[in-house]
């Protein structure tokens, strides 16, 4: 059977599953539409936590980005699970104590404000919206290359699938699709990597074929890679590029991202109890660990592979490239998507791909420059199976799993910007009186509305998958984060200085991205070179974030102190909040 064929069976069964889940469990009740009714058990909320979080920046674009960036790109790995042990820890627990369904829901009763709940809306839709791009971005990745179809029309496709799933059966229906897409996902990296993995090194485990020997002996597989970068005119995979007060700061940005992300901290109302919200925390980081500690060994199995395929061979011999004509079939199929691109740019019918290091040898030979025009992060994954001739259900299989990320996320943060509409804005602010019957349908009217702009966003994406979502980090780290943390831990916080630190967080934020970025869906609005000797002090817009969170935190604090406290029964409930259930005495500070 041929890679299409196989590929639209795979994928569409998995389709069918999603949908027959969400009829089966469709929201009838608005606790059942935000958070499941409340009755998820931990292990199976678990699953669907790690399939919210590992979206398609985690299973598409994360090893693609460390596959060409390799040692710098740790960032990525180190703040994503980082930042979840911070969510766990520090505001899952107290969040699900204090019970409400909103992360705006619970900033504006802690803060006594319905000015703090509209700014903590504003600042959620933001940061969600940017993170749907990023999904959105994997979305018609995978459906461009495996259904033979356009980017953009793979993109629609997406958003009609999110559409019927995430409308009809809401947070309970998106539950039960997670804990499928999960377990899809989650195979779907693992058997692709464990096959690439015997292969090279003999090892089943990728964990540890990462730091084993090539079985046909050409040493260490790490070490190989350096010396082909090396001899390509690419920087080494395992050196340090860029500066570390970026990566650091990128790192920090993911992090505190990370633990401000709304659709996450969602999924810790949907269990009965606040010891349920802990257990599902560590069966989720159980869950996201399988893929985490996959994925550096994917990015550099995947750099070996593409470079050993395209490679100009020893340098020096002019004749080592490849011959187009006998590119093999993955860099043709590729091609057709225009997320892989080759030009002749001296008409010898030969690729020339090499780095910047090796220009003036390449200007000795007669080239006239790099002929892979475009060689897109987030192909690298996708097509590793390709690379490595497996099986034709492996491939499919993939696919599937791409897609499955990139859609459960997506219907994470659709909800989370709908129950922002319907709950907040809506009822909270607007129409308190509003029937359950009616808020539930303005929640799924405010989804579909998501649904179309974040498509609409999506098809004209700023950066790779994971670079959207860095930015999306940025936004919650330095607007919804501190508001929640100072909300938990400082009782002397009031709403003026939280309003204050999430405006400036923001505001600030979106202005150094629109600097360097500027808007996603208009080519050239960004108003000054978006690389490394035009930003400010060095720091990338993926790693504004961390500095605009401290900026949050000191305006914030600066403004309470000249302001009037909280009431006193606003100091009482944070006291209350931090004190585990079932404690005996009376509480400190009552």
């Amino acid at each position: 059977m041929d890679l299409k064929t196989t590929t639209f069976i795979v994928v569409g069964i998995t389709f069918v599953i999603y949908i027959w889940i969400a009829l089966r469990t469709r929201a009838k009740t608005t606790s059942e539409f935000y958070v499941a009714g409340g009755g998820v058990h931990p292990v199976l909320n678990g699953m669907a936590t790690g399939a919210d979080w590992m979206s398609a920046a985690s299973f598409i674009s994360m090893a693609g980005i460390i596959s060409f960036s390799g040692f710098g790109a740790s960032a990525y790995l180190m703040g994503w699970t980082g930042g979840y042990v911070l969510l766990a820890m520090l505001l899952a627990p107290y969040l699900r104590k204090y019970g409400k369904f909103t992360v705006p829901e619970f900033i504006g009763d802690r803060f006594y404000s319905k000015t703090a709940r509209g700014v903590a809306v504003i600042c959620l839709i933001v940061a969600s919206l940017t993170y749907v791009i990023g999904q959105m971005k994997g979305v018609g990745v995978a459906f461009s290359r495996f259904l033979e179809v356009s980017y953009d029309t793979g993109v629609y496709v997406g958003m009609g699938i999110v559409f019927v799933y995430a409308v009809l059966g809401g947070m309970k229906g998106i539950t039960y699709t997670q804990i499928a897409q999960y377990i899809i996902l989650i195979f779907a990296y693992t058997i692709p990597a464990i096959f690439i993995s015997l292969q090279l090194t003999g090892n089943p485990i990728p964990q540890l074929g990462l730091g084993a020997s090539l079985s046909d002996g050409g040493g260490f597989l790490l070490d190989k890679l350096d010396l082909i970068c090396k001899d390509l005119g690419f920087a080494q995979y395992t050196t340090q590029r860029g500066s570390l007060i970026d990566m650091f700061l990128l790192t920090m940005t993911l992090m505190v991202g990370t633990a401000g992300l709304p659709h996450v901290i969602t999924r810790f109302f949907t269990v009965p109890k606040v010891r349920d919200a802990r257990s599902s925390a560590g069966w989720a980081l159980v869950f996201i660990a399988i893929l985490y500690t996959t994925a550096p060994a994917v990015a550099a199995m995947a750099r070996l592979n593409l470079m050993r395929t395209i490679q100009t061979g020893p340098v020096g011999a002019a004749d080592g490239n490849l011959a187009y004509s006998s590119a093999p079939s993955w860099f043709t199929n590729w091609e057709k998507t225009g997320l892989l691109k080759y030009e002749d740019k001296n008409k010898d019918g030969r690729i020339q791909y090499y780095g910047k290091g090796m220009d003036a040898k390449a200007a000795e030979f007669g080239w006239n420059g790099n002929e892979m025009v475009t060689v897109d992060n987030d192909i690298m994954v996708l097509a590793n199976p390709e690379i490595a001739k497996l099986p034709n259900w492996v491939i499919a299989l993939v696919a599937a799993g791409g897609i499955a990320a990139a859609l459960s996320t997506a219907a994470g943060l659709l909800l989370a910007m709908s129950s922002a509409v319907s709950h907040d804005l809506l009822k909270g602010m607007f129409m308190p009186n509003i029937t359950e019957k009616n808020e539930l349908m303005a929640g799924r009217f405010a989804m579909a509305g998501a649904i179309l702009v974040a498509g609409f966003l999506g098809l004209n994406p700023p950066g790779f998958a994971a670079q959207v979502v860095a930015l999306a980090f940025g936004l919650a780290a330095s607007s919804i984060f501190p508001a929640i943390m100072m909300g938990i831990f400082n009782r002397r916080m009031n709403k003026e200085g939280a309003i204050a630190g999430m405006i400036v967080g923001l505001v600030v934020t979106l202005l150094y991205i629109f600097w360097y970025k500027g808007f996603f869906f208009i080519k050239g609005t960004n108003l000054a070179p978006d690389d490394a000797q035009h930003w400010l002090f060095g720091i990338s817009p993926g790693s504004f974030g961390a500095v605009a969170a401290l900026l949050n935190f000191l305006v914030a604090w600066a403004v309470s102190k000249v302001t009037a406290p909280p009431p006193d029964h606003i100091q009482h409930l944070v006291e209350d909040i931090r004190v585990p259930q079932g404690a005996k005495g009376p509480v400190a500070g009552h």
